[in-house]
């Protein structure tokens, strides 16, 4: 398949706005536990422009989509911003000691820039990328800031956000990569979605403003836990740790329709009738990843006795008091299911699905907010290569079917599929969008060992829910 060649690279700054910029934002613990881990990486597939007259490959106006990427950070703007650590001075006038050092992580909203890339790999099809089951590698060469934590844009000169327009053989492929230590999911998507509708807009002719809600940078919920929160180490390597690599995997894209995902809901929800569970208590996606737990566990082979875990990422916003829907930052936490092998396996859809329920139903308000206020007494960070290695039975599912992906249409037409970068790839992450059908339909990216991946894609149970691909 056809290499990715870059053609150019600018860094754009912040389009002005009425609102006037602010100048720090300090980190809340939900940032500064992200900060250990890797860019968010996703992008959409678009069909091939329609033909106006050579302004490129595919007739792509590259300087349009450049030009709504900057008014779309003149509304993000402190994502233009860099990432600065401070080391307080001691309170004696002295020199601090290792004992009792401590230093603290801030966005600096100085206006620096967010980079965009222009690319091309004309070698490559939609096709290549949108009927092909197990994505292939080419895909990670569509996202910049690959293989890079969060913390390694700290002092430094690397954006928190940069995006990268890929011109293909007969298609689009436009992804970002940004920064997790300042934004989750939620805001990602939020970013994504202004930018296409201000190019939209600019494609059709129009001046208007965009329709959804602006970004919210303050930080007020956090009530009793103050910013910015000194932390106990004397340098920043201390944070980050050791720091481990992937084992290699390989990823597949499945779609399950409205009607799949319903079966699998209702059959859940039938098997736990009696036990505790009220008809309906068990969601679809529930449902969804408890039928794909199962199948983990065949494919990875695992002994009846053995634990697994399931991760999954709960937003907060919602769950704490304060926190507006559009607030533009970090707000998730984790909340896991745990059981044996034999216990998924052997006790049905139901049971794999239940767990996953209580799992979530337990992180309530009081709870996510009890977190909140006590980590910086005993501040943790997020290691997933350590996490991984230390429970290789463990699956983790980020991201979120309410997302709004194919609805991005950058003024000629909707995307064909989405798909992810290399960043937090391991052996049993699974990242979940919305289907391309819409109406419930789901769609996974799971990501496994070679080995286990192949037994995954053969296993009957589990395929017969999914269907393809299709463009």
């Amino acid at each position: 398949m056809g290499d990715v060649r870059i053609v150019s690279r600018r860094m754009v700054r912040p389009e002005p706005t009425a609102s006037p910029p602010v100048e720090t934002i300090h980190l809340t613990p939900w940032d500064l536990k992200s900060i250990t881990v890797e860019n968010i990486q996703k992008g959409i597939l678009l069909p091939k422009p329609p033909t106006t007259g050579g302004k490129g490959l595919n007739d792509v106006d590259v300087e349009c989509l450049a030009s709504s990427f900057q008014r779309a950070l003149g509304h993000f703007y402190p994502y233009a911003g860099r990432l600065a650590v401070a080391v307080p001075p001691a309170s004696d006038g002295g020199a601090s000691s290792p004992q009792n050092q401590s230093l603290t992580i801030s966005l600096r909203c100085g206006g620096e820039g967010a980079e965009f890339v222009h690319a091309v790999a004309p070698g490559v099809t939609v096709s290549d990328i949108s009927a092909s089951l197990v994505v292939p590698r080419v895909v990670w060469s569509f996202f910049p800031l690959d293989m890079l934590l969060g913390s390694d844009a700290i002092e430094g000169s690397r954006p928190l956000l940069v995006a990268q327009v890929t011109e293909l053989a007969d298609g689009v492929f436009i992804a970002m990569s940004m920064n997790h230590g300042v934004a989750d999911g939620t805001t990602f998507w939020q970013f994504f979605n202004t930018w296409s509708e201000l190019s939209r807009a600019a494609v059709a002719g129009n001046d208007v403003m965009i329709s959804s809600p602006l970004p919210v940078f303050d930080r007020s919920f956090l009530g009793s836990c103050t910013v910015p929160i000194p932390l106990p180490f004397g340098n920043l390597e201390d944070v980050v740790g050791i720091r481990h690599v992937f084992p290699p995997v390989q990823e597949c894209f499945l779609n399950f329709s409205a009607a799949s995902v319903k079966n699998l809901k209702a059959q859940a929800n039938a098997e736990m009738s009696g036990s505790g569970c009220t008809l309906g208590t068990i969601s679809s996606l529930q449902a969804l990843l408890a039928h794909l737990w199962r199948a983990v566990c065949r494919a990875r082979r695992l002994a009846s006795h053995q634990k697994t875990t399931y991760t999954v990422l709960v937003g907060c916003r919602g769950r704490v008091v304060g926190i507006p829907a559009a607030y533009a930052g970090n707000a998730v936490e984790h909340a896991t299911a745990k059981s044996t092998a034999g216990d998924i396996l052997d006790r049905g859809l139901g049971r794999a699905a239940w767990l996953l329920n209580r799992a979530v139903a337990s992180f309530d308000m009081a709870y996510a907010s009890n977190k909140l206020a006590s980590w910086p007494r005993e501040p943790s960070f997020t290691r997933l290569p350590a996490l991984v290695a230390a429970a290789p039975t463990g699956t983790l599912t980020g991201s979120s079917p309410r997302f709004d992906v194919y609805g991005n249409d950058f003024g000629w037409g909707a995307p064909v599929t989405v798909r992810s970068g290399a960043g937090n790839k391991f052996d049993g992450k699974a990242t979940v969008y919305e289907g391309r059908g819409g109406g419930g339909s789901i769609a996974l990216e799971v990501c496994l060992v070679p080995e286990a991946l192949a037994r995954l894609v053969t296993d009957e149970e589990f395929m017969g829910a999914t269907t393809t691909d299709s463009y």
